[in-house]
């Protein structure tokens, strides 16, 4: 698993589904494994994908969309 994206856990709730949607498998882990599952959506998460979905995954949310000018 490669690392594709750090932030809140609401972003990565987001992410998550929006790659799953897509047909790549992502993964979601706490930054801080330690800390309680207190439901805070400010708490930071890392989402994983597999490294032969990378190159998909990043194309998909990272490269300029030249359709949409």
């Amino acid at each position: 698993m490669k690392l594709f994206y750090t932030g809140p856990v609401i972003n990565t709730e987001m992410l998550v589904a929006m790659l799953e949607k897509h047909s790549i498998v992502a993964t979601q882990v706490f930054v801080d494994t330690d800390a309680p599952d207190d439901g805070d959506l400010n708490r930071l998460a890392k989402v994983l994908v597999a490294e032969e979905d990378y190159p998909r995954a990043h194309h998909l949310f990272y490269t300029e969309r030249e359709d949409e000018l």
